[in-house]
C-alpha cells in the first residue's frame, strides 16, 4: 500500500503537480462563477440598477469610504509586521506601507496577485537591500496575516450564524458550524504548536528560512487581518439595502466566503467570483438593488485605489529614472563649470610670473 501511494505521488508530481492543478482549480472556478452569474442576471433591469444606485444615500457611501481608507490603512501593517518579523528593521514604516498598499491593489486588480504583488514588493525594496529571498519571505508572512484573520473571523461568524453560509456552499448549518469549529480549533492548535518552542518556528532551510512570529505576536498579526477584514465588512454593509434586514455577522460572512473564492480564482479584481458568490447567497435582496451595492463597492475599494497607485508608482518610476538623473547631471555640470572658473584664474597667474621671470 505504501508503495503504491509513493507511486501514485511520484506520478502526480511528474505528470500533473500542484501548480497544474492549481490553474486548473482557478480557472474551474472562474468558468463556473462567470456561468453563474450570466444565468443570474439574465431579466435585470438596466434602469433599476440606476435608480437603486441614486437610493444609497450619499452619507453612507462617505461612511463607507472612510471604512475603506480605514482597510488600507490596515492593510500597510502586513509588510510593516513582515519586515519586523524577519528583521530588516531599517526599512521605514512609509516604505511598508508603499509597497504593501501598491502590491496589493495592483496586484489584486490585474490578477496574479503572487507574482505581480511580489514584482512591485521587489521593485521597492531592492532600493534598501533586499534580496528576492526576502521579498518571499515577506510575502509569505503577508500571506499569513491575511488568512490567520480570515479564518479567525469565518470561525467565529460561522459558529454564531452558520446558515449564513449555507446558500453559497450548499451545506446544512450543522455541517457549517462543525467547519467554523474546525477552523479555530486550528487555529488553537497552531498558537500550541508555536509555544513548543522557537526552533519549531523554523520553516525552510539555509537561506531561505524564515522564523515564524511568537504566539504574541500572533495575536497581533492576527489582530492585524481582523481589523482590515472588519472594515471591509463594514463598508459593504454600510452600502447594502436597508430592506431586508440583515444583521453585521450574517454579511460578514458571506463577504468573507466570496472574498475567498475571488483570491483562488486569480481573476483580475476578483471580478466575476466575487459578484457571483454575493448574488448567489443573498437571495433575499433585490438583484438591481445588490448589483448597485457591487458597483459602489467597487468603485471605492478597486477602482479608486488602484488609480492611486499606478500613479504613485508612475510619479516614483518618473522620479526615479528621470527628474533625480536629470538633477544629477546638473549638479554635475554645475561643479565641472565652477572648477573650470576657479582653474582660469589660477591659470592666468601662473602665466604672468612665467612671462616676468622670462
Amino acid at each position: 500500500m505504501h508503495r503504491l501511494l509513493t507511486t501514485l505521488g511520484r506520478g502526480f508530481k511528474e505528470k500533473i503537480g500542484w501548480k497544474r492543478l492549481g490553474i486548473a482549480a482557478s480557472l474551474l472556478i472562474i468558468v463556473f462563477a462567470i456561468t453563474t452569474l450570466v444565468r443570474t442576471l439574465k431579466g435585470v433591469d438596466t434602469a433599476v440598477i440606476l435608480t437603486a444606485l441614486t437610493d444609497i444615500a450619499p452619507h453612507r457611501i462617505a461612511l463607507a469610504a472612510l471604512c475603506v481608507v480605514g482597510a488600507f490603512c490596515t492593510l500597510t501593517f502586513y509588510d510593516f509586521f513582515a519586515l519586523r518579523t524577519i528583521g530588516k528593521n531599517h526599512v521605514p514604516y512609509r516604505i511598508a506601507a508603499l509597497s504593501s498598499f501598491t502590491s496589493y491593489t495592483i496586484g489584486h486588480n490585474i490578477g496574479a496577485t503572487v507574482f505581480t504583488g511580489g514584482a512591485i514588493r521587489f521593485r521597492i525594496y531592492s532600493d534598501y537591500g533586499l534580496t528576492a529571498i526576502d521579498v518571499a519571505k515577506i510575502c509569505f508572512l503577508s500571506g499569513l496575516t491575511f488568512w490567520l484573520g480570515n479564518l479567525f473571523v469565518l470561525g467565529i461568524g460561522m459558529a454564531w450564524h452558520p446558515s449564513a453560509a449555507s446558500a453559497m456552499d450548499l451545506l446544512p448549518p450543522a455541517m457549517n458550524r462543525l467547519i467554523a469549529i474546525g477552523c479555530l480549533t486550528g487555529i488553537g492548535a497552531y498558537f500550541v504548536w508555536l509555544l513548543t518552542g522557537e526552533k519549531r518556528r523554523e520553516l525552510g532551510q539555509n537561506g531561505w528560512k524564515v522564523i515564524l512570529p511568537s504566539a504574541r505576536l500572533t495575536l497581533l498579526q492576527i489582530l492585524i487581518g481582523v481589523v482590515d477584514l472588519g472594515f471591509c465588512a463594514l463598508a459593504m454593509y454600510l452600502l447594502m439595502p436597508t430592506e431586508p434586514h440583515i444583521d453585521f455577522v450574517s454579511l460578514a460572512v458571506v463577504f468573507i466566503l466570496a472574498t475567498l473564492l475571488g483570491f483562488a480564482s486569480h481573476a483580475p479584481g476578483s471580478i466575476g467570483v466575487f459578484d457571483a458568490a454575493m448574488l448567489v447567497a443573498l437571495p433575499e435582496f433585490s438583484k438591481e438593488q445588490l448589483l448597485a451595492t457591487l458597483v459602489v463597492f467597487r468603485i471605492l475599494y478597486f477602482l479608486i485605489p488602484f488609480g492611486i497607485s499606478i500613479s504613485i508608482m508612475g510619479m516614483r518610476e518618473l522620479w526615479l529614472n528621470v527628474v533625480q538623473p536629470w538633477q544629477e547631471r546638473k549638479r554635475l555640470s554645475q561643479a565641472c563649470t565652477a572648477s573650470a572658473t576657479v582653474r582660469q584664474p589660477i591659470e592666468s597667474r601662473q602665466q604672468r610670473v612665467r612671462r616676468m621671470k622670462g
